[in-house]
């Protein structure tokens, strides 16, 4: 599964669109989507009309990629079929069409809507290596304002991708790897910014998501991904799981583990379900209930 495009690789396919034109399926450019978003500043669309790559579409994250109306689930539960598939056709996608999802910030967000595409059952959903900083260091022009792309057709078939519950990753640290995705020090529980409790699931690895990526915001090739892996104890054969704060993050987690050609699956409520249930918690660089 090809999960990354370059730059250069988008380029030379938006430009050949517009060289040949868009009147078959063939011809047509990748609908790209601009995910920005971050635990500071979840409104991402003031910088997005400031400049976007050319043709992006903005996505809401908490409004189009998570069903807030659900409780007991997290601060991000996953949406229904009905409302991602009501988000897909606002963002025009159509029967076919390749999608390039990117932000802002080594896609730490576009993440989700990449996980939440293929579990859809889309097939070919990318990631913008490097995000929008990518984009610009390599010379290609920003476009301004808004993009209200025609209504698309495309239907959301979830259930494709990996997940498991409180309870499926309370257990799995006895058989597997559960990975902790976020900062070392909300992980250690010596900060909580916006969750109830500090710490984190009994028996789960600290794996933090930035150390997936480079210091320009591209993802580690391959080997190295897997190298990092290994040393967490994630080997060929064992079962693996993703947390994060409220499930956002944890899909860059899954991403990279695909990268390494890991299969993983996501807790979606997170930390954010965790922590506001009657469960146990751990703090400190290691595993164990406090």
């Amino acid at each position: 599964m090809d999960l990354l495009i370059t730059p250069a690789e988008l380029a030379h396919r938006i430009a050949v669109a517009a060289a040949t034109g868009t009147d078959s399926d063939a011809d047509r450019p990748p609908v790209v989507l601009d995910v920005r978003w971050s635990l500071a500043v979840p409104d991402g669309r003031p910088a997005y009309l400031a400049g976007h790559v050319p043709g992006a579409v903005y996505v809401d994250l908490d409004g189009e990629l998570a069903d807030h109306a659900v409780e007991g689930r997290g601060r991000h539960p996953l949406p229904d079929a009905d409302r991602l598939t009501r988000a897909m056709r606002r963002w025009g996608l159509r029967e076919g069409d390749a999608v390039v999802v990117m932000d802002d910030l080594g896609n730490q967000s576009a993440a989700r809507a990449w996980w939440l595409l293929r579990d859809a059952g889309w097939p070919d959903v990318r990631m913008l290596d490097g995000g929008l900083a990518a984009w610009v260091a390599a010379g290609h022009p920003l476009e301004t304002g808004d993009v209200v792309r025609e209504p698309g057709d495309a239907t959301a078939r979830p259930g494709r991708m990996p997940a498991v519950d409180a309870d499926a990753a309370a257990a799995l640290p006895e058989r597997g790897v559960l990975l902790d995705a976020r900062a070392g020090e909300r992980y250690r529980g010596e900060v909580e910014p916006v969750d109830p409790k500090a710490g984190h699931v009994p028996g789960a690895v600290s794996a933090p998501t930035s150390g997936n990526l480079d210091a320009d915001g591209r993802f580690l090739p391959a080997d190295a991904l897997r190298a990092r892996f290994a040393a967490l104890g994630i080997a060929p054969g064992i079962e693996v799981a993703a947390y994060c704060g409220s499930g956002v993050t944890a899909a860059h987690e899954v991403a990279a583990l695909a990268i390494a050609g890991v299969d993983a699956a996501i807790f979606p409520g997170s930390w954010s379900q965790w922590s506001r249930e009657e469960r146990p918690v751990a703090t400190g660089a290691e595993a164990g209930a406090a």
